[in-house]
């Protein structure tokens, strides 16, 4: 189950709008996503209400009597809206569970300051390092008229990190936000400029939410929802929950939180290898 993670410190950089779009895209190539709203501002689910139920389905995050966030049943695509100022586990709790991590930043330098702060502690993370969680940045409210996108790829490339391009400030989005719509849901004609920035930012994304399936995968009709993904838990982000060093796997059960890990079973060793609680330097 691919999950794409929007993400940056900083509050108003777009993350909403760019989480959205992904999701709504997602859905028009007939993906069962979901649009996961982890921001206490609940903008993106706040969105979803706005939107025509006859417009191609998108599922908001799904919330049990126990204050557990579980992905519906049948979901195969999940976009995360992540609050401004994440940090520290709850940011490393995002990118437990993410393939892939965009960064929306605006191009004032206060934007990029704090977009590198982030970039900085996300790098920290082994499953970014190493290149399991891939991590891009777009350019967003971009005005054509400055050099602001160009700063921003100099800026992206600096930091090591690909710089999927620039989408436009206009009055567009905000309009099309307003009525649960976006760019993808409009007539090709009426969006064309800003259809045509997606471009890249869809071929950079493309590998991680369509993956080639291999020959000896079955269909997507015969997976069972719970085995979806591998190493995917029934709850992305229980309350309950912990990090485990160098493990992916965790299940929430009633009021706890049960990890499953693979452990080697241990050997027993003869009393002639059994460790002592004797200094060796005594023994002497």
């Amino acid at each position: 189950m691919p999950v794409i993670a929007v993400v940056n410190r900083k509050g108003g950089s777009g993350k909403s709008t760019f989480a959205a779009h992904v999701a709504a895209w997602c859905a028009r190539q007939g993906h069962s996503v979901m649009l996961g709203d982890v921001d206490r501002q609940q903008s993106s689910r706040g969105w979803l209400k706005r939107r025509d139920p006859a417009l191609p389905h998108i599922a908001p995050w799904a919330m049990d009597q126990k204050n557990m966030l579980r992905v519906p049943t049948g979901i195969t695509h999940v976009v995360l809206d992540t609050p401004g100022g994440i940090h520290g586990f709850e940011l490393a709790r995002v990118v437990m569970f993410a393939d892939a991590i965009i960064m929306p930043v605006c191009p004032s330098v206060f934007d990029r300051e704090s977009a590198a702060a982030c970039h900085a502690e996300l790098m920290a993370l082994p499953r970014v390092a190493s290149g399991r969680c891939r991590l891009a940045t777009v350019g967003m409210r971009i005005d054509g008229r400055t050099s602001a996108a160009q700063i921003l790829a100099e800026w992206s490339k600096t930091l090591g990190v690909p710089f999927l391009g620039p989408l436009r400030e206009t009055q567009l989005y905000v309009r099309s936000l307003e009525r649960g719509l976006t760019m993808f849901d409009l007539p090709p004609n009426q969006a064309a400029a800003d259809l045509a920035q997606w471009s890249p930012i869809i071929e950079w994304m493309q590998p991680v939410l369509q993956p080639p399936q291999a020959a000896n995968d079955a269909p997507p009709t015969q997976i069972h929802p719970a085995r979806v993904g591998p190493s995917r838990p029934d709850s992305l982000m229980p309350a309950q929950e912990a990090l485990i060093h160098g493990s992916r796997l965790m299940v929430a059960s009633g009021s706890r939180a049960a990890v499953i890990e693979h452990r080697t079973p241990a050997r027993t060793l003869p009393r002639s290898e059994a460790p002592s609680a004797i200094p060796r330097f005594l023994k002497r």
